[in-house]
């Protein structure tokens, strides 16, 4: 993963010469807990301009990272990173908690994210996440084909937002996706469900052990209970 990192920032700094400031790495990637395809390498790429020529230049390097199975780089302004921290309070969060300069300077230290504008988004992408789950899952049931698929696909982005709603709630949260699930327990969440499929994704259990359908039941009652508690959460600005 080193050498993919210095391959990008190699790419960027062709694209973006003396005006590539930062590229970052966040999220799972950062913290050690990445764990193959089920784990996406998340990248901060932070640019003094960002015009039409710019993104010319820059369009092979970023193909060649798409062709890696990443997804894109986030890619900003200085002055863009500054003034928007309102707008993507999670994103903001995940990266002041877990990144890594791959190359320049840290652009992101020191920046606030207001407490209200967190909680409300976590509540939208949770509710928004589970929506999308239950109608993809819905034609799975009758067959239980691809629904554990399905749920292994899903759980680190609930395990992101879980974790998130417990920081905003005021709690310590360590970087990994089961300090996540543990600390959700606390809270009425029954999290079992969570660490079987990161059992699963982890190699420490053999995914036909497991009844699909009941592990769906438990995954999405434990979901609910996550939107409820973010749903009462009060926090100050």
């Amino acid at each position: 993963m080193e050498q993919l990192f210095k391959d990008l920032t190699t790419k960027l700094k062709e694209a973006f010469g003396d005006g590539l400031l930062s590229v970052m790495v966040y999220g799972s990637a950062a913290s050690g807990d990445h764990h193959g395809k089920y784990s996406d390498v998340n990248v901060l790429c932070v640019v003094s301009r960002l015009g039409p020529a710019e993104l010319m230049r820059a369009e092979s390097g970023l193909a060649w990272w798409r062709s890696q199975h990443n997804p894109a780089p986030m890619l900003m302004t200085l002055d863009e990173l500054k003034t928007s921290a309102d707008a993507f309070p999670i994103e903001y969060h995940d990266i002041l908690d877990r990144r890594k300069v791959v190359y320049g300077v840290d652009a992101i230290a020191g920046l606030q994210v207001a407490k209200v504008n967190y909680r409300a988004q976590i509540e939208r992408e949770l509710r928004a996440g589970l929506f999308r789950f239950r109608l993809k899952a819905a034609p799975l049931l009758a067959t239980k084909k691809g629904l554990l698929e399905l749920m292994l696909d899903s759980v680190s982005t609930f395990c992101l937002l879980g974790r998130h709603a417990m920081l905003a709630s005021g709690l310590d949260v360590g970087p990994r996706k089961r300090d996540a699930a543990d600390v959700m327990r606390g809270f009425g969440v029954d999290s079992h469900a969570f660490h079987t499929l990161l059992d699963i994704r982890e190699g420490k259990t053999k995914p036909d052990s497991v009844d699909a359908y009941v592990l769906f039941g438990s995954y999405l009652t434990a979901i609910q209970t996550l939107i409820r508690f973010v749903d009462e959460l009060r926090v100050s600005s």
